[in-house]
C-alpha cells in the first residue's frame, strides 16, 4: 500500500479533494498583521545555534511582520513567511528583527511573488 504524502488541501470539486472549509490554519499560522497589503512576500531559512532552536522560535513569535513560523529538520532549523509593505521594508525586517534574535546564527531570504 502506497504512502499517502500530505499537503495542502485541493480547492474546489475534484473527487477526492478536501472541501475548502475543511481546512483550518495551524498554531503556528498567523493572521496578516495590520497595515501589512502584502505586497512583498519572503520565506526566510533560518539557522539557529545547538540547542537554541526553541529560544529562537519563542522570541521570532512575537515579531510584527512574521505571518507563518514553522521548526525544520535538516540544514535550517526554521522557516518563516515574512510580509512587508514592499521589498526594502522586507529586507529591513530580516535584518533588523530576524538577524537580530540571539541564537540565529545564518538566514537566507527566497522572495516570492503572486501571479
Amino acid at each position: 500500500m502506497a504512502a499517502r504524502v500530505a499537503g495542502p488541501p485541493v480547492a474546489g470539486g475534484a473527487r477526492g479533494a478536501i472541501p475548502d472549509n475543511a481546512y483550518k490554519a495551524g498554531p503556528l499560522s498567523r493572521p496578516r498583521p495590520q497595515g501589512v497589503s502584502g505586497l512583498a512576500i519572503g520565506f526566510v531559512l533560518i539557522s539557529t545555534a545547538p540547542a537554541k532552536e526553541h529560544e529562537v522560535y519563542t522570541e521570532l513569535l512575537r515579531v510584527k511582520g512574521i505571518v507563518e513560523l514553522h521548526p525544520l529538520f535538516g540544514e535550517y532549523d526554521l522557516i518563516a513567511k515574512v510580509e512587508a509593505e514592499d521589498f526594502n521594508a522586507l529586507g529591513q525586517l530580516v535584518v533588523d528583527k530576524i538577524r537580530s534574535v540571539p541564537g540565529v546564527i545564518d538566514t537566507k531570504t527566497l522572495t516570492g511573488i503572486k501571479f
